[in-house]
């Protein structure tokens, strides 16, 4: 055997190192990208082109196992440093005065959220310890990947793997998530209708309905190279300003991934400089560095999820199959009955709270484009909702993360 077989064959291991990882993470995603296009089930259940290729990926990892008994390892050194990216530019986009520019609707529902956080892991922790798991796994199967979604999931994966000792926790996670996208996008509309004829409610008169804009008629971001560069160097700002949040987090007793101290420190960069130079100083042109900071995310997430999926080990889940499956059934009827008897009374009861309830699925099963691609399909049949439109995105791209890192931490210990 030459010594670069030697090297990447050990022991029916086939090691895969960080550059050919990398590599493969691109033609990877470029795949996944291309089938999202072209098959009508993964574009109708809004399947992140990310997971469609990693997946792949892990399919045939496991057929190789099942068939031959080879395992595929990659080296996915880069794959946590893109997450922190992702989060660092997530902070960086957060606007504080319009995150409570929602009133009293942004905050009930992220009470309501939080609240409903707190049910489903209590009812995953205990479905785990009916059958006899470490209680903590059923996390897996709650707030960290049916609220969090497959970010979260792989973002917390090491930690329930790692240090809580809890086998198969990123394929247990991962499939979970894939089950509540599906689901939420099969009850949204279904709840919001049957709430709309049972009490016979109908958007306000003066309210408009937008429906898009076409392509060819939406501005287009312009990338430069200084306004990428600018954003460059304070992405790396809130990585390093992040490392220090996170020591200070685990000084204070709780344990949390690292992407929260970044998403924390993103947030206060952007709040201190739209305070320091609201109308922007040399350093601190948001607008102009803005295209590079969400081109730098997507790539960061976009890669993250593939190499996180493409190292998935899926031959873990064939002992938790019955667990997995009773315990989302039951997730799924907590989701129905908490949005149909709580949210709906909760936010109003009117039709802007229906709607609210038809992205609730997203919010508590699914993602954040699942939830906008609900409100849309339901205003489109039945009127607009202006403010569902504007608090729902906030409550999914800010608050959740946030809350459910803390729910996470406090109950994962």
């Amino acid at each position: 055997m030459t010594p670069l077989l030697h090297r990447l064959f050990q022991d029916g291991v086939l090691f895969i190192d960080d550059l050919m990882a990398f590599t493969l993470a691109i033609l990877l995603l470029f795949t996944g990208k291309g089938l999202a296009a072209r098959v009508e089930v993964l574009r109708r259940y809004g399947i992140p082109e990310p997971v469609v290729g990693g997946l792949l990926c892990a399919a045939v990892v496991c057929a190789l196992y099942y068939g031959t008994g080879l395992r595929v390892e990659f080296d996915l050194s880069a794959r946590d440093m893109l997450l922190l990216y992702f989060f660092a530019a997530l902070g960086l986009n957060s606007n504080i005065r319009a995150l409570f520019s929602g009133g009293r609707m942004l905050l009930v529902l992220v009470l309501l959220a939080s609240g409903f956080m707190v049910l489903q892991n209590g009812l995953g922790m205990a479905m785990a310890a009916a059958f006899g798991m470490d209680p903590r796994t059923g996390l897996m199967v709650g707030s960290v990947s049916l609220t969090g979604g497959v970010g979260t999931t792989l973002a917390w994966a090491p930690h329930f793997a790692g240090t809580l000792g809890i086998r198969g926790a990123a394929e247990l996670g991962l499939a979970a998530n894939m089950f509540g996208l599906i689901a939420a996008c099969v009850v949204g509309g279904p709840v919001a209708s049957h709430l709309i004829r049972r009490h016979r409610l109908a958007p306000a008169a003066n309210a408009d309905l937008e429906v898009g804009t076409l392509y060819s008629e939406a501005p287009h971001a312009k990338l430069d190279y200084y306004g990428v560069l600018l954003a460059v160097f304070w992405l790396n700002l809130a990585l390093m300003l992040g490392n220090g949040v996170s020591t200070l987090i685990g000084m204070a007793g709780l344990k949390l991934p690292a992407f929260v101290g970044c998403l924390l420190a993103g947030i206060g960069l952007r709040a201190a400089g739209d305070l320091i130079a609201p109308e922007g100083g040399r350093m601190w042109r948001f607008a102009a560095m803005q295209p590079g900071i969400a081109l730098i995310s997507d790539i960061g997430l976009g890669m993250f999820l593939t190499m996180a999926l493409m190292g998935m080990q899926l031959w873990e889940l064939q002992a938790m199959f019955g667990f997995l499956t009773l315990t989302l059934a039951l997730q799924i009827a907590l989701a129905v009955v908490f949005t149909v008897f709580v949210v709906f009374r909760l936010m109003g009861r009117d039709y802007e709270a229906t709607v609210v309830c038809s992205a609730f699925g997203g919010i508590s099963l699914g993602s954040t484009a699942t939830a906008v691609a609900n409100m849309s399909a339901v205003t489109r049949e039945y009127g607009a909702a202006p403010k569902a439109f504007l608090i729902v995105p906030l409550v999914c791209g800010f608050f959740i993360d946030l809350v459910n890192a803390l729910v996470i931490g406090l109950m994962a210990r």
